[in-house]
């Protein structure tokens, strides 16, 4: 049979194919999900050159006596060999697409539960496609060997003969060179839109933009690269979300707190907190009380952070309501831990509190102390510090419970109450010194001729000296009452 002839069948053959490829490409490939159809584009199209190659040997047969076994045999291998290549070159062309389509979704996607790792996928194709080119070699050669047996031995023929064998296998060669080439294009170009869409993501997220995700469309090594960056994104979404709401947790807490100093006859008072999360559990205030009197309280949630500061909103929140029907410290306070047993005993958190009334026009002091540390209290004029202290336990620990009132009456001019949580005592440096009762004192006592807010400052800043590039562990208030 003619190579024209031969030429013409085949050419017909897969026309006539070509009428049928694109219904089965739509029912058999693009109607499953994206992740499946490449696998399933090379399958439709390989069992489409082998169908066609079977079914022009077959006409061949059938219509010119063409040899089935052995002519219509290397048919069917060269169009499973050239169908190989072209099978792969539109599976690689139907990735491109479905890359494509993800990009513009833009849809979250998981890293793949199975992984075809691309050393795999080239070491097959290399084995595949080394095969195929031995089987086509030896082939040619055995074809070749028994020509060369039937022509004349002469010079003449006997070089002709070569160079037609050498033709041919060049020929050979060059067509597998190109459709080998031709695949390593097609895969360049899906390797350059997976690093480019991979690369752009990671680049936005470097300047904030969590808006786009990688595409996850293979089952390799980039799809797992896509599907773990999609994972990072995700959460750097949910961290920015919670850092937000942090912010806002810490703007309303900060609310929560005296934006300002009361202005009180015969008082000198300032007060902070600062907290070594966004929000914290400490917290202190100012309150009216009845005839002329202040109330100021210092209190402790245990532990800090977001629980903490729930913890002290609540507590707050039980004070404001108490502190309507107010009649003496204790009887504020036993009201507050009953509630707050009520509500946080099964949870383990408890929260100290520090209490003071102050009546400043007959030099009156009242306390009461939930587990809190004592109140310091120094007179300037003898240069000597004591303590405003008395039992009491933490709130939320034990419902039944009755605190005790304490009182002091008098204090000379100028005198200083310092109250604070144990963020400053405990406070440490690099080498895990605290900062202790003693250096609170010195500051004091020589900033005691200063106001209150001075004296506030200088506590603060001798502190942050004190801890260096230590970080603060722990919540810091500081209220400081001076008597005028």
């Amino acid at each position: 049979m003619s190579l024209v002839l031969l030429g013409t069948t085949l050419s017909t053959g897969f026309v006539i194919a070509l009428a049928v490829r694109r219904p089965l490409e739509r029912s058999f490939v693009v109607s499953f999900p994206d992740d499946t159809q490449p696998k399933r584009q090379f399958f439709v199209d390989i069992i489409f050159y082998i169908s066609v190659g079977c079914a022009v040997a077959l006409f061949n047969k059938a219509q010119y006596n063409f040899p089935l076994i052995l002519s219509g045999g290397k048919l069917v291998l060269g169009c499973i060999v050239v169908g190989f290549f072209f099978s792969l070159d539109m599976a690689l062309a139907r990735e491109r697409s479905v890359i494509h389509h993800a990009l513009d979704q833009d849809k979250v996607s998981q890293p793949p539960k199975r992984l075809y790792s691309v050393t795999r996928k080239f070491s097959l194709v290399a084995i595949i496609a080394t095969l195929f080119v031995a089987i086509i070699i030896v082939l040619i050669i055995s074809k070749d060997i028994s020509w060369l047996s039937k022509i004349e031995q002469n010079v003449t023929s006997l070089s002709q003969a070569k160079r037609s064998v050498m033709y041919e296998i060049f020929f050979i060669m060059a067509v597998l060179l190109a459709m080998v080439v031709n695949l390593i294009i097609s895969y360049s170009k899906n390797l350059k839109i997976l690093f480019n869409s991979e690369t752009n993501v990671l680049e936005r997220v470097t300047r904030g933009d969590l808006s786009k995700f990688v595409p996850v469309t293979t089952k390799d090594e980039f799809g797992i690269i896509a599907g773990h960056t999609n994972t990072m994104i995700q959460g750097l979404r949910h961290r920015i979300k919670l850092v937000t709401a942090l912010k806002l947790a810490e703007e309303v807490q900060q609310n929560l707190l005296p934006q300002a100093a009361p202005t009180h006859p015969g008082l000198d008072i300032s007060g902070t907190s600062i907290y070594c999360d966004e929000t914290g559990g400490d917290y202190y205030d100012y309150f009216k009380l009845p005839n002329g009197r202040l109330g100021v309280v210092v209190a402790d949630a245990s532990d800090h952070g977001v629980g903490a500061a729930l913890h002290m909103t609540t507590a707050r929140a039980f004070l404001l309501s108490g502190i309507r029907n107010f009649s003496n410290p204790a009887q504020l306070l036993d009201e507050i831990n009953n509630f707050l047993t009520r509500d946080s005993a099964e949870t383990g958190r408890f929260m100290s509190m520090f209490f003071l009334e102050i009546d400043s026009s007959t030099k009156f002091l009242r306390w009461v102390r939930a587990g809190h540390d004592p109140a310091m209290f120094y007179d300037p004029s003898q240069d000597r510090f004591s303590d405003l202290s008395g039992e009491g336990v933490a709130l939320g620990v034990v419902s039944d419970f009755r605190f005790r009132d304490y009182t002091r009456q008098g204090w000379n001019p100028d005198s200083i109450i310092v109250v604070g949580t144990d963020g400053i005592r405990e406070a440490r440096n690099q080498d895990g010194e605290m900062f202790g009762l003693d250096r609170l004192q010195n500051v004091v006592r020589k900033c005691a001729p200063e106001s209150a807010e001075s004296i506030q400052n200088a506590v603060i800043a001798n502190l942050r000296a004190f801890q260096g590039d230590a970080p603060q562990e722990d919540d810091i208030t500081l209220v400081v009452v001076k008597l005028l």
